[in-house]
């Protein structure tokens, strides 16, 4: 590959996560190809702007990503550095999933109030205020603990933990990757285990997306790919893909690793907790994406596509 001095052009939102996630990006490429220049340039997206209305009722087509995919396409950019779990299964003609970065702990986690430090998600007394933007984990902490109360929170991590702080929640469930990337694992009061919340698709990993039609920039990418993180998320997209599922619906996923196989757990839920589908699957890992199709099909003949289809039909306007 040809690898004359230029400028490579990073795409990232603005939020602070964001930019510490696309700057861990831009140093491990500056370390691989230190002749090469990375710039970074932020822009601000749906999702950054729209913060008083809650996210399902915004809609989820490239919510976090569509201002970053429209500067690639106007060449503006050469790749985009997501939250994988921002990143729409579907993509826009032109464009690519490039590079899956090494996951962090894709788990969620539970964050408290001061006053509320001698209790555990399943201690918390009746009425408890929790709050999360997520209908994945509202559906399943409805499902497990319909005894506390769930209210929307909107923000970044900083504002969310400043209203928890306020007395405004008396508990709030995040991710452990966002945490613990922007120094906050210190806030991490419990862990939540797979058998109440299974997590978003993609969450904890890093997804770099760029031009189909560049192969230099693709081959730049790959240096950054973490194969076992890959056959992971690989096989959770080709869940939600299949489920035609997006960010704002209660589906939720966890995968394992054991040599070479790959046991891909999903849940489906309704928006009220009382109906929960939940089954798993094991086969090779590079047959990821098979594996994702042929849970979806085994959770639709349980029902999950009316659950559904009935968000679906909630959620029009």
């Amino acid at each position: 590959m040809t690898t004359a001095t230029r400028t490579v052009r990073i795409a990232s939102r603005k939020s602070q996560l964001a930019l510490v996630q696309t700057h861990w990006v831009q140093g491990e490429l500056a370390k691989l190809y230190p002749e090469i220049t990375f710039e970074v340039d932020t822009m601000s997206t749906q999702g950054d702007n729209i913060l008083d209305v809650a996210l399902a009722k915004i809609g989820d087509k490239g919510l976090f990503t569509k201002e970053l995919e429209v500067s690639m396409l106007r060449r503006d950019s050469d790749l985009a550095v997501h939250s994988l779990k921002d990143l729409p299964t579907h993509l826009p003609e032109g464009l690519m999933l490039g590079a899956i970065t090494e996951r962090e702990d894709p788990a969620d986690a539970l964050v408290v109030h001061a006053s509320f430090q001698q209790y555990q998600l399943a201690t918390l007394p009746e009425g408890t205020i929790v709050g999360t933007s997520s209908l994945r984990r509202l559906a399943q902490l409805r499902h497990h603990y319909p005894h506390l109360e769930f209210k929307d929170i909107r923000g970044n991590l900083n504002t969310r933990l400043a209203k928890l702080d306020s007395g405004e929640f008396d508990a709030i469930v995040l991710a452990v990757a966002g945490l613990k990337r922007l120094g906050f694992g210190d806030r991490i009061h419990e862990v939540l285990p797979p058998e109440v919340s299974l997590h978003a698709v993609g969450q904890g990993a890093l997804g770099i997306e760029c031009r189909t039609e560049d192969p230099e920039i693709l081959q730049l990418i790959k240096g950054l790919e973490h194969p076992p993180t890959a056959y992971r998320c690989l096989a959770e997209r080709s869940f939600l893909r299949e489920l035609e599922g997006g960010c704002q619906v209660p589906i939720g996923v966890n995968t394992t690793l054991t040599g070479d196989n790959l046991t891909l757990t999903g849940m489906v839920a309704s928006l009220d907790g009382q109906r929960l589908l939940r089954d798993s699957v094991t086969g090779s890992a590079t047959k990821a994406e098979d594996l994702g199709i042929q849970l979806a099909d085994r959770l639709k003949a349980q029902g999950a596509g009316e659950i559904l289809a009935e968000i679906f039909a909630e959620a029009r306007p």
